[in-house]
């Protein structure tokens, strides 16, 4: 029987967000937004596994949140995974970062926005990828060379893993990145399809184990279709968004398009729209259930944290133009080599390029948005040498020569003060 158009049930309506809703919601669901900030000294002196928040359990809850945490090599103030939960926890140990990372089995590196580090639960939702990189075939070896490096590596690791590359005998063959050996290669191909995994690194070396013996039984499998793998890492990167276009859905984890259109639908995320995107956009549930509030952090931001990953929404988001220059020639730089965005009330205010000489902290160029952002800007500054064991800060360069000399002044008076 066919329903009448007078009878056909009607589609739900639509929700429809301000602007300031969904920047709320996207602050909130990346952990900076709500949490009280007693749990900061909480989470600084545990690591605990209590539900609740990101924030609330400590690293390893902020990862599970997020999903992912970018890894990179630059290492300014810090490296760009120690950032990500010191934006949002605060001060904690950085030995207590990298310990809630690579210990226990608790997490993976593999290939998601980048290369990440990923809660280990999510390990059977990648093999959508590992299935690919298995179809696509070997890196830049014959058959015959990856047959035979991929045999002798998986020996060494069964007889005495985990290792390094230099342990298993490779690396680079010259002094380019590039110019990788054998072994080098041979163990990269089995970390992407899933034979050979890394759960831990040693002083920024990559450390690969066996699968079968890093990864908990419960987890190791491929038996997820590519659909459910798609479905729960689109469900992920929209509660980890909090609200966001398809484009945004997409970039979360490196997923195409059309993988996300195909698996939209089941994912529980709801349609929703945004004032100024002009654009379809999609919402987590639980996060439309109760209007976000809180306290903000103030802090300096990595360029690789993943509420900024993406240029456009963030621009779109939160009018705020970011560009990391670390791979643009000196004297194009605008802001500098690792210009970190200020994030202050739910806002991006301005941006800080650090660096370090002894027990100084030094921001190289600093740029704000006006008076407002001083103090934060000092804030920021201050805590975030704390942090990496400095006790002092200078300011070299400042875009505004008065807000240079109130930002002097903020600093000086909160040295005095701590003094």
């Amino acid at each position: 029987m066919t329903t009448s158009p007078r009878t056909r049930p009607l589609p739900p309506p639509v929700t429809t967000l301000s602007r300031d809703d969904a920047r709320r919601l996207a602050l909130r669901a990346q952990g900076l937004l709500g949490t009280p900030e007693r749990r900061r000294v909480r989470a600084s002196r545990s690591d605990s596994t209590r539900g609740g928040g990101g924030r609330r359990e400590g690293v390893r809850g902020v990862l599970r949140h997020l999903g992912a945490v970018q890894l990179d090599t630059i290492s300014v103030l810090a490296r760009s995974h120690e950032l990500v939960p010191y934006a949002r926890l605060g001060p904690v140990g950085r030995e207590a970062v990298e310990s809630a990372y690579w210990s226990g089995a608790h997490s993976f590196e593999y290939w998601s926005h980048a290369a990440c580090i990923l809660p280990i639960e999510e390990w059977p939702h990648f093999a959508f990828r590992r299935r690919a990189y298995r179809a696509k075939g070997y890196r830049w070896h014959t058959m015959e060379d990856s047959d035979r490096s991929c045999a002798a590596v998986l020996a060494r690791l069964t007889a005495d893993g985990p290792l390094t590359t230099s342990e298993l005998g490779g690396g680079r063959k010259g002094g380019e990145w590039w110019d990788w050996s054998e072994t080098k290669i041979a163990v990269e191909w089995l970390l992407d399809t899933g034979q050979v995994v890394c759960t831990e690194r040693r002083g920024w070396k990559r450390v690969y184990d066996l699968a079968e013996r890093a990864v908990p039984d419960a987890l190791l499998h491929d038996d997820l279709d590519d659909a459910e793998c798609l479905r729960r890492l689109v469900a992920q990167a929209g509660a980890a968004l909090g609200v966001a276009t398809r484009a945004d859905l997409a970039d979360y984890h490196r997923l195409k398009g059309d993988q996300v259109d195909a698996v939209i639908e089941g994912s529980g995320l709801v349609p929703v729209e945004v004032e100024g995107w002009g654009r379809p956009a999609w919402a987590d549930p639980a996060a439309l259930a109760a209007p976000p509030r809180g306290r903000h952090r103030t802090t300096l931001l990595s360029p690789f944290d993943s509420l900024i990953w993406d240029r456009a929404r963030t621009e779109r988001i939160f009018g705020f133009t970011h560009r990391l220059e670390a791979y643009v020639p000196r004297p194009r730089r605008i802001h500098g080599y690792f210009a970190m965005p200020l994030l202050s009330g739910g806002r991006l205010m301005g941006r800080a390029d650090p660096a370090r000489e002894g027990t100084t902290l030094i921001a190289r160029q600093v740029s704000m948005q006006g008076s407002r952002a001083v103090r934060p800007m000092a804030q920021a500054l201050r805590e975030a040498a704390t942090w990496v064991g400095c006790d002092a800060v200078r300011l070299e360069r400042c875009d505004d020569a008065k807000l240079a000399a109130a930002l002097r002044s903020e600093l000086t008076h909160m040295s005095e003060e701590s003094g």
